[in-house]
């Protein structure tokens, strides 16, 4: 088997054994990849057509994963006082408790020695950036390495949606990210 093919395989057979992990208590591993991405995403960054595009998933999957884990309390709904039409969502306690649960595949990521992990990371990251700039879709960086960041006192600022960012914001994804 060609090396690529090899490569593509291992990807997808971990992110197999990962999702299939991911099935404990009353979550699904679309659910818990949701409470996921709200855990590391800032609050300009937590409406559903922002998780649908980050975890590649359609609207309407990520709707009801919403509906879903509302109902079981992971998740509050807050929308906008400019417009009812916006929707963003905020983690519990409980959902965030979940949020910073990690599972096999962290764990064995975590016993290879740190020259692997930055290897790994680098290549995987050049591999999805390759994937979106073939399919069109958009990198959702951190804060701080954005071209709209601004440092400050405290925190940061962002230049694009003029406002201020706090200490731990500016290191959370941020969908409106473009990279310096």
């Amino acid at each position: 088997m060609e090396d690529h093919l090899h490569i593509r395989e291992l990807i997808n057979r971990l992110a197999r054994l990962d999702a299939a992990s991911a099935w404990a208590g009353d979550l699904n591993p679309t659910q818990r990849a949701v409470l996921g991405y709200l855990g590391r995403a800032n609050r300009f960054s937590r409406s559903p057509s922002h998780v649908a595009e980050y975890l590649g998933t359609t609207r309407g999957t990520v709707s009801q994963s919403f509906k879903s884990l509302l109902q079981k309390g992971y998740v509050t709904e807050y929308r906008s006082a400019q417009d009812k039409r916006t929707i963003s969502f905020e983690l519990t306690s409980r959902g965030a408790d979940i949020a910073r649960q990690t599972g096999g595949l962290e764990n064995s990521i975590s016993e290879l020695e740190t020259d692997q992990i930055h290897g790994l990371q680098a290549s995987l990251s050049a591999i999805l950036k390759g994937l979106l700039r073939q399919n069109g879709g958009r990198a959702f960086g951190v804060c701080s390495s954005c071209i709209h960041f601004k440092t400050a006192d405290v925190g940061g600022f962002c230049t694009l949606l003029s406002e201020p960012l706090s200490t731990e914001e500016t290191s959370l994804i941020c969908h409106e990210q473009r990279g310096v």
